[in-house]
């Protein structure tokens, strides 16, 4: 299953039913789980460790170091899940000691061509990168968020769970979850909620109903945080979807974009 031109080094650890293609190179201290596909001139570099199940395409470049100027060549890590669909030349780095030291993603999660994913950013699971998107240093992305082609995040922000970014979106402030957001880093702003990817997931209207109900709260009554975050403590209790709401407004560092 490994490709006499492939170059692996003997320091790597590569499951059963592995998959390394002609021309792909995997450093020293990569780790690769059972039943992966390691396309032709493909890039890994260690220490990184990769689950099962994954398929990494031509000229991806994944655990590089991270493209910080305050990495000095300490041993940072990144560490990969499950069933990940990682295409051609997306560019992954490992975490930086200052940031935690790991660059992590989560499983069954599709990057699509030539994303970008910096250094200690994390990314949960079932999310999709269209082409081109890309991540500053620090980044989280939950799960089942979607990201279109160029789209931009500044470092630092989180992009919550269900939330959708329109193509070309630059994005400077935190995303709260279940929100579709687009406009350029100098106009960003919130459109609403994703309705149709709210309901491609099985959100029943009654759900709908209420999160619609949490955004007028939030963004169309001129309330404060603390004021805001009360008046949906009451609605959790018939929708608990409206948690991850308040949770994202009681963490948030960056604020939130509107």
């Amino acid at each position: 299953m490994i490709d006499p031109r492939a170059v692996v080094d003997s320091r790597a650890t590569i499951g059963v039913n592995v998959t390394i293609s002609p021309y792909a190179i995997i450093g020293p201290e990569v780790e690769i789980g059972e039943g992966s596909w390691i396309g032709p001139h493909a890039v890994i570099k260690g220490p990184a460790k990769i689950g099962k199940f994954n398929k990494i395409y031509q000229f991806a470049s994944v655990g590089e170091d991270p493209q910080d100027k305050k990495y000095q060549g300490e041993k940072t890590f990144l560490e990969i899940g499950d069933h990940n669909v990682i295409r051609e030349c997306v560019t992954i780095n490992r975490g930086t000691v200052q940031g935690g030291e790991k660059t992590s993603v989560g499983h069954y999660n599709l990057l699509m061509a030539y994303v970008h994913i910096a250094h200690d950013c994390e990314i949960q699971d079932h999310t999709i990168f269209a082409n081109n998107a890309s991540l500053a240093g620090h980044v989280k992305v939950e799960s089942h968020a979607i990201l279109s082609g160029f789209s931009m995040v500044y470092q630092y922000c989180v992009i919550g769970a269900y939330s959708f970014l329109a193509g070309g979106t630059g994005i400077t402030k935190d995303v709260l979850p279940y929100l579709t957001v687009s406009g350029s880093a100098r106009d960003a702003a919130v459109f609403g909620l994703n309705s149709v990817g709210l309901k491609r997931h099985g959100f029943s209207d009654e759900t709908l109903n209420s999160l619609k109900q949490a955004y007028k709260i939030i963004f169309r009554q001129n309330l404060t945080v603390p004021q805001a975050v009360e008046q949906l403590q009451i609605l959790v209790t018939e929708c608990p979807e409206v948690q991850l709401l308040i949770t994202a407004l009681e963490k948030s560092e960056r604020g939130i974009t509107r």
